[in-house]
């Protein structure tokens, strides 16, 4: 898969994607993840890509031209239409049932946008969905286009060790993961379970599935369907 994030702050976004789980992705060639400056593709002499709001107000507003052409330069680069994707709070938030289903893609562009937003006719033209990484305000769309890029290329082939790895956590199936132990086996008066200690692998897996239903009870019982609850 391809991702490609079109930002005004490509740097910001590249000293990200070079670490951990996702750099080392990204270097067995698992997953494409690259920055694209929309600067670059401005047709104002000081490569400007922003300008006041009709109609008043306060901030500016990031330009159609050098969106759509940064876009549509990486469409004729690619040689087919990406599913375009703008990180937006006015956006669906996001899900793993909504990573999963865009990790399935073959190739997406993220648009970061910056100020207060871009103009209304990018999104009419060419934005195929928004995604919120929740109900809040950032200061621009880097830190939701990383957020997604993370959830997303995690869910690929050979970016984790199996599927495993991922088909047990929160929110795969509807549920919270159970708690986590590891050495010493007990630490300041507080000891692992006993039924993590003793070998049993069926009972172990019994208390894993009760601890997954009973800690969604406690945090997230929005998550349950009205018999578990």
């Amino acid at each position: 898969m391809k991702i490609e994030i079109l930002t005004l702050f490509p740097e910001q976004c590249e000293a990200v994607l070079g670490y951990s789980i996702l750099g080392r992705a990204r270097a067995l060639g698992l997953v494409e993840i690259h920055a694209r400056n929309i600067r670059d593709y401005s047709a104002d002499k000081h490569r400007r890509t922003d300008d006041a709001p009709f109609g008043g107000g306060l901030g500016m507003v990031m330009q159609c031209q050098p969106i759509a052409d940064c876009f549509r330069a990486v469409c004729a680069e690619w040689g087919a239409r990406p599913h375009f994707v703008y990180l937006s709070p006015q956006g669906k938030t996001l899900t793993q049932q909504r990573a999963l289903a865009l990790s399935r893609m073959d190739n997406l562009v993220l648009l970061c946008g910056h100020y207060e937003g871009v103009d209304e006719r990018v999104l009419e033209a060419l934005v195929d969905e928004e995604i919120s990484i929740g109900d809040y305000v950032l200061t621009g769309g880097e830190l939701p286009a990383l957020v997604l890029s993370d959830c997303i290329a995690r869910l690929l082939p050979g970016v984790l060790k199996a599927d495993a790895a991922f088909m047990g956590e929160s929110h795969w199936n509807g549920s919270l993961e159970q708690p986590h132990y590891t050495r010493p086996a007990v630490w300041e008066g507080r000891a692992v379970p006993d039924v993590l200690l003793n070998g049993n692998h069926a009972l172990q897996e019994q208390w894993r599935q009760t601890q997954m239903l009973e800690r969604t009870r406690q945090k997230r019982p929005d998550l349950l369907s009205s018999e578990e609850k």
